[in-house]
């Protein structure tokens, strides 16, 4: 066992000492590292692993007194969690960074165990969306500070092109303010080329290492999520991972989706229970937007209003040809519910936000038809470098986090 934990301590030496720290995410300013338990999940694919390995990196570089270790290592094929806490606790470790930690079964109690057993230890884990931190063995709600990380923004996205360094803009500063805020962006670089290059190919930190394998690499998170994740966190039959691809597939195809939900699970061949729980895995693993109407509760999703791709990326990869307006409504749902925002679909208008603001998203010619008259409305046009009045650069949505 020592020259298996040796090996691991050299991969994890390795690992830390070849992350990159130039950029760092918002969300690394926000977490609170000191605490003595934190989770960062989040979908597949959005840098949780680089965020874990910097912190490592930047708080005690090689320091034998962390290690960094992911649960999908062979090692915890056949032994367990508690057994390397052990290990690291004799050998003087005092932080834990633990990567796919919904790898290994009754993760939360081995999390549990680490705080309660060895009450000089720290531990920072990462997992997928998928995760439920409440209602199950070992709640860690309690006790731990849990943050999530999504995609890139498009504001993070031209921080980590060097292109602009920007500090995120409230909501309220984009409707009140763009047209300053705008002039001052579009004096710097010429935000619309990059903006498509974002809706194309920016969302997942990887775009940077896999060039024009991107998409590929796009359609083998979704499988991963699927075919690994999933049936680690639940209970779950090949033919119901079979199906939910299927699920994902047509409704990809036909985004944003305002669905016959009878007629969808007729053609999936599964009931409404089983449908019900694939939309939701599809949405909680980050891969679906489910939309509903402002009419109804914000939980309620047996009847989504619309459901889009989780974001425009997503869709680039799993449609041939994405509708070009459907790609900015995708963009505008993401970019706002990634910054907190309640987004709801509108009887008139495209959507209202937190209960309050009327969008109609568009192209550059796209008029207040369908929300004249209608208290603090507003028009999210694209292929617009500056706005005027209300209406407002789609793009500027992106500096909301």
């Amino acid at each position: 066992m020592d020259q298996e934990l040796a090996r691991m301590r050299l991969i994890s030496n390795r690992l830390i000492d070849e992350t990159p720290t130039a950029f760092h995410r918002r969300l690394y300013r926000s977490v609170d590292w000191e605490n003595r338990l934190v989770c960062i999940k989040g979908p597949r694919g959005t840098g949780k692993t680089t965020m874990l390995r910097q912190s490592a990196k930047e708080r005690f570089g090689l320091d034998p007194r962390a290690i960094y270790v992911s649960f999908d290592h062979y090692w915890f094929k056949t032994h367990s969690p508690l057994e390397f806490a052990e290990e690291m606790h004799k050998q003087g470790v005092t932080h834990l960074f633990v990567d796919e930690v919904h790898h290994v079964e009754h993760w939360q109690t081995a999390i549990k165990n680490f705080t309660d057993f060895y009450p000089e230890m720290s531990v920072v884990y990462s997992g997928s969306s998928l995760l439920k931190m409440d209602n199950r063995e070992g709640d860690l709600s309690r006790r731990q500070m849990a943050y999530t990380l999504d995609g890139l923004s498009f504001r993070e996205f031209l921080a980590y092109e060097g292109a602009l360094d920007a500090e995120p803009v409230p909501l309220e500063a984009v409707l009140a303010d763009h047209v300053r805020i705008a002039a001052d962006v579009a004096r710097k670089i010429r935000v619309l080329p990059l903006f498509e290059r974002y809706l194309a190919t920016g969302f997942y930190p990887f775009y940077k290492t896999e060039h024009s394998g991107y998409y590929e690499r796009v359609a083998a998170t979704v499988d991963k999520v699927l075919d690994s994740d999933w049936p680690a966190v639940e209970d779950v039959t090949p033919a119901t991972i079979r199906k939910t691809k299927k699920m994902l597939a047509v409704l990809a195809a036909s985004c944003p989706r305002q669905p016959n939900m009878s007629a969808l699970y007729r053609e999936l061949e599964t009931d409404r229970n089983q449908g019900l729980k694939m939309l939701s895995v599809l949405e909680r693993a980050g891969l679906l937007a489910l939309v509903p109407s402002g009419k109804d509760s914000l939980k309620n999703l047996s009847r989504p209003e619309k459901i889009f791709c989780a974001n425009p990326n997503l869709m680039h990869a799993l449609v041939s040809r994405a509708d070009e307006g459907t790609i900015r409504e995708t963009f505008f749902v993401n970019q706002l519910r990634a910054a907190g925002h309640a987004v709801v679909c509108a009887d008139r208008g495209d959507f209202t936000v937190d209960g309050r603001y009327r969008v109609e998203v568009g192209g550059r010619k796209k008029g207040f038809a369908q929300i004249k008259d209608i208290p603090e409305s507003f028009v999210a046009a694209d292929d617009l470098e500056a706005g005027f009045g209300n209406r407002i650069p789609l793009w500027l949505f992106g500096f909301l986090h």
